[in-house]
């Protein structure tokens, strides 16, 4: 692997790290803060905000990253995340905490910038491959941040974001001495009013072919959710967890997620096609989604974890099709768009999915599980109507007004 997909895969996963960090303290940590012990409400808060970030910023930092080049855009967005971070550490109030979740969101929007880069720098014919790795990584940080989440901060609630903020620093200088700019910037000037994060993403839903996939990312995104909104207090409430099994816990899902989307795709899309491929992830997190929802064992979680990511296997191959819809000079802003889809999914799920855990909380917690399977449900007639053979006729769409 040469070194510039090297920094891109660890900015990647220390995106993940700043995101999951948070799961295993943030009910402790709003607890200290508000002095309340219904923290349900905020928790989903919290996160719906920082996806508010991700979902304005996404496509600014993409669009950015065509006119500028993705170096100068990437190197800002690290920066900001270990600034963002130090912050955090010492925020004594909820608005200062709100305040560095939107800081967090804002900077984790250059998750578009990466893929882009990715895509500038890989033939058509790997990409599947790379993006798998691409997601492997972000699972990786998944196993880094709630397991660093849950011993730190079971020491002492701020230390998670002092050791992420180190981490961010020492990417921020990985990048700034090693990493070379992927593509030629543009000369064109930039257009302030197409950054607005709607416009592409009407154009997205506009296009025929693109809708189907926009709406995809936007419903897998939205139920994937439930898992930083609900596992923390859920593991609490049904197994009485503290911080560390917590985050042993979502540790081991991003070590399964990590593996099966390492080694999975390929095979997988060979033998079952992009369409079979996304169904049988589909059928796998429903299965291990159901059988969460009635277990009374912290066991039998870990038993499972294996089927559980095995939902992320089409991922991959929907990104592959992705890039193959639009043209070259529009891959930093069809990227934003998809981020942008999911960003969007990021703050109506969490909402509605902590809403949800606060009704059902006292009578059954388990039901929040089967609320993500009635979600992951709306997902197979988009992936029954999808066409996977994109024609390169569509790859030049019409600019953006």
């Amino acid at each position: 692997m040469n070194k510039p997909l090297v920094v891109i895969f660890t900015a990647i996963g220390l995106d993940a790290v700043g995101i999951s960090l948070i799961f295993p303290i943030l009910p402790k940590l709003i607890e200290d803060v508000t002095q309340s012990v219904n923290v349900a409400p905020t928790i989903g808060i919290l996160a719906a905000l920082y996806a508010a970030m991700q979902f304005v910023f996404a496509p600014v930092l993409g669009a950015l990253s065509d006119r500028l080049g993705r170096r100068p855009v990437l190197l800002i967005s690290l920066a900001g995340a270990a600034v963002n971070y130090a912050m955090m550490a010492v925020a004594p109030s909820l608005w200062l905490l709100l305040l560095g979740r939107a800081i967090a969101g804002l900077t984790s929007a250059n998750i578009s910038v990466a893929t882009a880069y990715i895509t500038d720098i890989t033939p058509e014919d790997r990409r599947a491959k790379r993006f798998g790795l691409f997601n492997a990584m972000f699972g990786a940080g998944f196993i880094l941040g709630p397991v660093l989440g849950g011993i730190l901060g079971d020491y002492w609630v701020r230390l998670p974001f002092i050791a992420a903020a180190l981490l961010n620093a020492g990417n921020l200088l990985l990048a700034l001495f090693v990493l070379p700019e992927s593509r030629q910037p543009s000369r064109e000037r930039i257009d302030f009013t197409a950054l607005n994060p709607l416009p592409p993403l009407q154009w997205a839903l506009s296009t025929k072919a693109l809708t189907p996939v926009v709406l995809l990312f936007f419903v897998l995104s939205g139920t994937g959710e439930v898992y930083g909104t609900c596992w923390a207090l859920w593991g609490n409430d049904v197994f009485g967890w503290n911080g560390l099994w917590i985050g042993l816990s979502l540790g081991t899902f991003g070590v399964c997620q990590s593996l099966a989307q390492a080694f999975l795709p390929g095979p997988a899309v060979k033998l079952l096609g992009e369409r079979g491929a996304v169904l049988a992830g589909l059928v796998g997190a429903c299965a291990a989604l159901v059988a969460m929802a009635f277990t009374t064992r912290g066991w039998v979680v870990f038993v499972i974890m294996p089927i559980v990511a095995l939902a992320g296997v089409g991922t991959p191959a929907l990104q592959s099709l992705a890039t193959r819809l639009v043209a070259d000079d529009r891959q930093g802003q069809f990227q934003g768009v998809l981020a942008s889809a999911m960003s969007l999914a990021s703050v109506v799920g969490p909402l509605i999915f902590s809403t949800l855990y606060f009704l059902v909380r006292p009578a059954w917690p388990g039901a929040i599980w089967l609320s993500a399977v009635a979600v992951n449900l709306i997902a197979v007639p988009l992936v029954l109507g999808l066409r996977f053979t994109a024609e390169r006729s569509i790859a030049k769409p019409k600019p953006l007004s």
